[in-house]
């Protein structure tokens, strides 16, 4: 809880409840050459293991490009809490001591909210996709502040109408972006040419 929630909450004021936000984690391993077929074995049945574990919301094993060796392991939980008992589950650590001979580096990268407008999807689709969508969406929301706000707020100071504009916009983007990537999720992921 933050300072000024905390000085709230010890005057007796009202504190919003914060909203679980969904967690998304990859973790990069780079995979020694002679392990590769044993690591992606392991990598399976790791995920699989993480998938059942409760507020899981999905997971995904990406795999390196030709001339690489480092594979992604994908989990996404409800919120911080859940993926919080994943990685203090006795299983968990009984399944990365299996996988210390296989790998050579690891990276762990985690991100939440405004950071994860897109899901990883299993096999993410062309970039240019979700760069139309965002650009859609973002003139969509700066067109509508043009055409109702800067009426009401023309006479203000040029920094205090572009910093409403930028409220508004990371406001509405955060609200609407992730429900519309995932009903648009076929389309985002579409089919890459090989």
């Amino acid at each position: 809880m933050s300072v000024p929630l905390r000085l709230r909450a010890a005057f007796g004021a009202d504190v919003p409840t914060q909203t679980a936000e969904p967690v998304t984690v990859t973790v990069a391993r780079v995979v020694r050459p002679d392990q590769r077929e044993a690591f992606e074995q392991w990598a399976e049945s790791v995920l699989d293991l993480a998938s059942r574990f409760p507020g899981n919301l999905g997971v995904s094993l990406l795999h390196p490009g030709p001339d690489s060796s480092e594979y992604h392991l994908v989990y996404r939980f409800q919120d911080d809490e859940s993926l919080a008992e994943w990685e203090r589950s006795p299983e968990r650590r009984a399944a990365l001591a299996h996988a210390e001979d296989m790998v050579d580096d690891v990276r762990y990268a985690r991100a939440t909210g405004l950071e994860t407008f897109f899901a990883v999807p299993p096999r993410p689709g062309p970039v240019w996709r979700s760069w139309l969508l965002t650009v859609a969406v973002v003139l969509a929301f700066t067109s509508s502040f043009q055409l109702i706000a800067v009426p009401l707020v023309g006479s203000w100071p040029w920094p205090a109408r572009l910093l409403l504009s930028a409220v508004y916009v990371v406001t509405a983007l955060r609200l609407v972006m992730p429900p519309l990537s995932r009903r648009l999720s076929t389309w985002l992921q579409g089919s890459r040419r090989r």
